[in-house]
């Protein structure tokens, strides 16, 4: 069985192929804020993420009609459950609306597996979106009425390495307590108690630290201070594609920003370690989630390739619970295997139903 899985994120698209549970290939192309900035909307990136794939297909000499299965990473639908999802027109239509309010371009995983499977005749899938829901009823609360936290997070990242790391503990992950940190273009930090993901930031909504391409957390007064000098539109794209380095330096190219901090440049060097400083004050509020019971802390993504990353969260945050990192993702084949599995008849996908997972407290008026 041949699955072409298609991962879009903030800085890069990745591509595999795989052949049963055997990686044929796996490219990753890196995009700098300066090219996706030209698109108004994510939506407006398909074309050119397609194309991509498509000339990457044709380097390859991979004909996708011989391909089985497509997966996607995705978001911006309704809050869905979590496991492996069938793409079909109406996840497809409400992905493209935003309905669920998220824009990352995690969401382009599901155009464009939607777009080849349609092309081809080949079913779709995708795995743990970004607005996988699991959160406590204390999770969701504001203290305006009527507004509550949503989950957007890297949740196919996350659960993949926890549960990778709970069987290297000789154990499961439903029976574990993890802090998983996914920290790259985007950083997300999520509380996983007992196999479900509790809590965690609203990393594309400008919750948390900020990140190569988004501004974090601001206090609301300044921030409507600056959206009266600027406008809400302005505000939008950098809450998910034009914050934290873009806006302080113009790239979101982390390793030229962190050829700065070790050329010794102090804005360079203040701007990386605020950003680190950040991320462990995120590792902290999730550990009093889990009320300190922590089996590990777990760092994953693309800027653990940087050694000064884990060390700075080593030194802040090592007394919580033992820390493992997996630079990097673990995605590609979390999409991969189970979408084996149900093209082998071993598993049975969700259906998407068009309703979002949390509907409100009931009968409370909040």
């Amino acid at each position: 069985m041949k699955i072409l899985v298609l991962n879009p994120g903030s800085t890069s698209t990745k591509v595999s192929l795989f052949e049963d549970r055997r990686a044929v290939f796996e490219k990753s192309v890196f995009h700098d804020s300066s090219v996706l900035l030209k698109f108004a909307h994510v939506n407006d990136q398909l074309a050119f993420r397609y194309d991509l794939v498509v000339s990457l297909l044709k380097e390859k000499g991979v004909d996708p009609r011989a391909i089985d299965a497509f997966v996607g990473r995705g978001g911006s639908a309704c809050t869905q459950p979590g496991g492996i999802t069938v793409i079909d027109q109406k996840l497809y239509d409400d992905t493209v609306a935003g309905v669920g309010g998220s824009e990352h371009p995690a969401k382009l995983g599901v155009m464009l597996a939607w777009t080849f499977a349609q092309e081809y005749g080949k079913p779709a899938y995708t795995l743990n979106p970004t607005n996988v829901d699991e959160y406590g009823e204390l999770a969701r609360l504001t203290g305006i009425k009527g507004v509550y936290r949503t989950p957007h997070s890297h949740v196919l990242n996350q659960k993949a390495v926890a549960e990778y790391h709970a069987e290297k503990m000789g154990r499961r992950y439903e029976d574990c307590n993890f802090i998983v940190a996914h920290i790259d273009g985007g950083v997300t930090v999520g509380a996983h108690d007992h196999g479900r993901m509790v809590d965690g930031n609203m990393g594309a909504d400008g919750e948390g630290a900020f990140t190569p391409t988004r501004i974090g957390s601001v206090p609301v007064l300044q921030l409507l201070d600056y959206i009266e000098a600027h406008s809400l539109d302005d505000v939008r794209l950098r809450c998910s594609r034009a914050g934290g380095f873009v806006d302080l330096f113009g790239t979101s190219n982390s390793d030229f920003i962190h050829a700065k901090v070790d050329a010794g440049d102090r804005k360079a060097t203040l701007v990386w370690q605020t950003m680190i400083y950040q991320v462990c004050k995120m590792i902290g509020e999730m550990s009093a989630v889990l009320c300190g019971q922590v089996d590990a802390i777990l760092l994953t993504g693309g800027l653990l390739r940087f050694p000064d990353v884990e060390a700075g969260i080593r030194r802040r945050c090592g007394f919580i619970a033992p820390i493992a990192t997996y630079p990097g993702e673990m995605e590609q084949e979390a999409m991969a295997y189970p979408a084996l599995r149900v093209l082998k008849g071993e598993l049975v996908p969700n259906r998407y139903s068009g309703r979002n997972v949390w509907n409100g407290f009931g009968d409370i008026d909040l």
